[in-house]
């Protein structure tokens, strides 16, 4: 019966009207937490936990102090660029406005032959 709950005696009991009979279990998500000690001992294990897409909490002295979580999927799989998306998201970097043109043709100045030359002739003077 929908808008029911069953009691340990077997009767029925109304709920409040809006309020459906659901399984809250299958809505909330496990998160491990494992104490800083643990965690350093066992860090691969942990890792792989967060690769398959788990959150681990990370405590000291039972408070949590950080949280291990999978990569967001527009997160770059470089570091580096995920580092520098980060800073322009928090407003620390400003992209650049211009696009990149190409380098105009220019004929060489000199030959490597004459640049060696006239780096032997700076070095000799020292």
């Amino acid at each position: 019966m929908l808008g029911c709950i069953s009691t340990a005696r077997g009767s029925e009991r109304r709920l409040p009207k809006g309020i459906d009979k659901v399984a809250t279990s299958s809505y909330v998500r496990q998160v491990r937490s494992v104490g800083i000690k643990t965690l350093k001992n066992k860090l691969s294990e942990y890792i792989r936990l967060v690769r398959s897409g788990e959150t681990v909490l990370i405590t000291d002295r039972d408070r949590v102090v950080a949280e291990l979580i999978p990569p967001r999927e527009t997160r770059s799989v470089l570091a580096s660029d995920a580092l520098l998306a980060q800073c322009v998201r928090e407003g620390v970097l400003t992209p650049a406005a211009c696009t990149r043109t190409p380098l105009p043709d220019a004929e060489p100045i000199m030959s490597l032959k004459e640049v060696l030359d006239q780096l032997s002739k700076t070095r000799s003077d020292r």
